[in-house]
């Protein structure tokens, strides 16, 4: 009778462990406390320094890439997935105002490849040190009966602390602040479902540098900035883009007046649109067209951000104000 052991459904545990002993330093490099020390722990520990709040409110995020690790396994291309991951929830936790603490990865696979993953990894500390936030721990599942050999997943969490009186939720937002659009570094992480039936395999080879281009973290530059500067509202322009993420910071009867000719489309966009002949609705609707974050802040303080951003070498649009609106949340100037 054939025995079976757990390496021969598929699940290789030395492997597993040699995994963790190959990212150790791309860890350990991303320490930002003196947690407790010690060996044996279920569960990953971050000391917070309390004598630094008055009243801590701890903000949390958990996202993932989708399937641009689709087209990073296509391109054989992992060392900037694990910036993306990082990005797309330390950003979100920013829109609070909450400084990042500590960042948790997931990884999924049908069988561990140490080579592919440890570049994964090195972009994952790569993220949390731009966002001075540690990688405290994580998880990494062999499941070789729901993923193929060669597919992996990732899912990250993030926890951020904000001053209870500094948080930052758009309940401020009042009509004449002006809305001042950050640039994005290209696509960031979402679309890609829809970018990858546009281009075939040879056209996201020939478009590999612009299409993997990582996501921007701005928690750095925005903590810095509201060190001077009262942001009133913070949107980090995802999945759903202008139409959803931007309009997710309004109070009832306000609405955003957007001028989309104030700023340029990045070339990526502009290729995505004409290669898939998509109407502009449907291109502000799914990506972020170049804008990554939007502030709105009170109109007097307008060109001291544009001139702090400008410093700091991230471009800085006025993309447009809040007005009142009683039946619209945004309305989108310059559409064809």
């Amino acid at each position: 009778m054939k025995k079976f052991t757990y390496k021969s459904s598929g699940v290789d545990i030395g492997q597993a462990n040699a995994f963790v002993r190959a990212i150790q330093k791309s860890v350990t490099a991303t320490k930002t406390s003196k947690g407790p020390k010690g060996h044996g722990a279920f569960g990953a520990a971050f000391a917070l320094d309390i004598r630094k709040y008055r009243h801590p409110v701890l903000v949390s995020s958990t996202d993932g890439v989708g399937t641009k690790l689709l087209l990073a396994k296509t391109l054989n291309k992992h060392d900037t997935v694990g910036i993306d991951l990082v990005a797309m929830n330390v950003n979100d936790i920013l829109c609070a105002g909450a400084r990042p603490l500590f960042f948790l990865d997931y990884i999924a696979c049908g069988k561990l490849n140490v080579h592919v993953l440890k570049s994964v990894v090195k972009g994952i500390a790569a993220g949390c040190r731009q966002a001075g936030c540690a990688l405290v721990g994580g998880e990494t599942a062999e499941m070789p009966g729901m993923y193929r050999k060669e597919d992996y997943d990732l899912a990250g969490f993030a926890v951020g602390v904000v001053e209870k009186d500094k948080f930052i939720d758009g309940s401020r937002i009042a009509a004449g602040d002006r809305v001042i659009g950050l640039a994005s570094s290209g696509l960031h992480s979402n679309g890609y479902s829809l970018v990858r039936k546009v281009f075939s395999l040879k056209s996201q080879r020939l478009l590999a540098r612009e299409l993997l281009t990582p996501t921007r973290i701005y928690v750095q530059e925005i903590l810095a900035l509201l060190e001077h500067v009262r942001i009133k509202g913070i949107a980090h322009i995802t999945g759903g883009a202008f139409y959803e993420k931007l309009t997710k910071v309004l109070p009832p009867g306000l609405c955003f007046d957007i001028d989309k000719r104030s700023w340029p489309v990045l070339n990526i966009f502009q290729k995505v649109q004409k290669k898939g002949r998509i109407n502009e609705s449907e291109m502000f609707r799914t990506f972020n067209m170049g804008i990554g974050l939007a502030l709105v802040v009170a109109d007097r303080d307008v060109a001291r951000v544009k001139k702090f951003f400008k410093t700091r070498g991230i471009p800085a649009y006025l993309i447009g104000k809040v007005i009142r609106h009683n039946k619209k949340k945004i309305i989108l100037k310059g559409l064809r």
